[in-house]
């Protein structure tokens, strides 16, 4: 058995990139910056960004595209997926990007929040909320509950 579940919760770094395949498939880039604070071995303290890829497809790519923009926060769940491919000199690269099942816009733009009014698309069914049908990644349960003792708090 293997899992490939990510879930990020960042800010876009730039607004969406909106293309559409030969088929006319919509397909949605976005970049999102995730942020780690870190104490050094001085006792600064240091932020840390990691940038991440993320791709959609379908109508939730469209309403990435239409929704989204720089600096607008996003809750991203889905897989990680790494390309190969070659450079104009024939070296082999690699790219690894997010393949998005669901995309949650939260607030309103840069440091408003208020997730309970923003609404999430995402490639499967969802049970209740303002989530859409897409074309994307397999459901990885979108919609369920979690719930935790406070035992399984690390803090």
């Amino acid at each position: 058995m293997s899992v490939n579940k990510v879930i990020l919760l960042g800010r876009l770094g730039q607004d969406p990139e909106l293309r559409y395949t030969p088929n006319q498939t919509a397909v949605c880039t976005l970049n999102l910056a995730t942020n780690e604070r870190r104490k050094t071995a001085d006792g600064e303290w240091k932020d840390e960004t990691e940038w991440h890829r993320v791709i959609t497809f379908g109508k939730t790519a469209e309403n990435c595209n239409q929704y989204l923009q720089k600096g607008r926060q996003a809750y991203i769940e889905g897989r990680i997926k790494t390309n190969k491919w070659q450079d104009k000199e024939g070296k082999d690269r690699f790219t690894t990007e997010i393949v998005a099942a669901t995309v949650q816009f939260i607030g309103g733009g840069k440091g408003e929040e208020g997730a309970a009014r923003s609404p999430s698309f995402s490639g499967g069914a969802s049970k209740g909320g303002f989530a859409q049908q897409g074309n994307t990644a397999p459901d990885l349960s979108i919609g369920e509950s979690v719930s935790f003792d406070d035992d399984d708090i690390p803090f």
